[in-house]
């Protein structure tokens, strides 16, 4: 069976440019956020990227670790 990949969505691609605009902005690195989100710094530069479909509950985690509510993010 082919398999067909998506090209990433512009919500997906806005809220990893948010993502990173914020983490920039705090002068965090993608390690320091992914020990502040619990997650992978790999992980987080494809959010950014928009390579990740990322769940709500990573969402949260990326928000809280950015200071900042999901809502901002989206």
């Amino acid at each position: 069976m082919p398999s067909s990949r998506r090209p990433p969505s512009e919500a997906r691609k806005a809220f990893g440019e948010r993502v990173r605009a914020r983490r920039r902005a705090l002068n965090l690195t993608l390690e320091d956020l992914a020990e502040r989100a619990d997650l992978n710094w790999s992980y987080i530069a494809q959010v950014e990227r928009g390579i990740r479909n990322v769940s709500i509950d990573n969402m949260a985690a990326l928000a809280d670790g950015l200071n900042v509510e999901l809502r901002d993010l989206l």
